[in-house]
């Protein structure tokens, strides 16, 4: 039998602040770059209560996820990322491992700093519908068949 092809799971969490929309956005420690929080999906969690530890693992941000709002593959990377659109409980942005920075930006400046296949997922969770699909390279979207 053939060896099948693997793929990893991550969760990502879009997350507006409740008194004036804008968005949690941390710098990552690995490769500086500006994006949502989120990582990867462990064997034995839902993919909610995934967005919840990741955010929070994150930016020490507590959540509530309220809707998938999207599902991207890397294609490059094969890892497929299930998006969704938070509810902030509570919590004070704090940094960690895995992240320089954490701040919360508006809506524009968020999709302007972040990758174009980082900003689809706040473009899209922000946007009446979905969820939507897409895939990219790990930077950009990718035209769709």
């Amino acid at each position: 039998m053939p060896e099948l092809p693997l793929h990893s799971v991550s969760v990502t969490g879009i997350v507006p602040h409740p008194d004036d929309g804008r968005i949690l956005m941390i710098k990552r420690a690995d490769n500086g770059r500006w994006v949502p929080p989120g990582g990867v999906l462990e064997l034995d969690e839902t993919p909610e209560r995934g967005a919840v530890r990741e955010v929070f693992e994150e930016t020490g941000v507590r959540i509530e996820p309220v809707r998938l709002t999207g599902v991207y593959k890397n294609m490059k990377r094969g890892v497929v990322c299930l998006t969704f659109l938070c509810d902030y409980v509570g919590g004070q942005p704090t940094t960690s491992e895995e992240s320089r920075e954490v701040v919360w930006l508006t809506a524009d400046e968020a999709i302007a700093v972040a990758p174009e296949s980082q900003a689809a997922r706040i473009t899209d969770a922000l946007a009446p519908g979905g969820p939507f699909v897409r895939i990219h390279d790990g930077t950009y979207l990718l035209p769709q068949d």
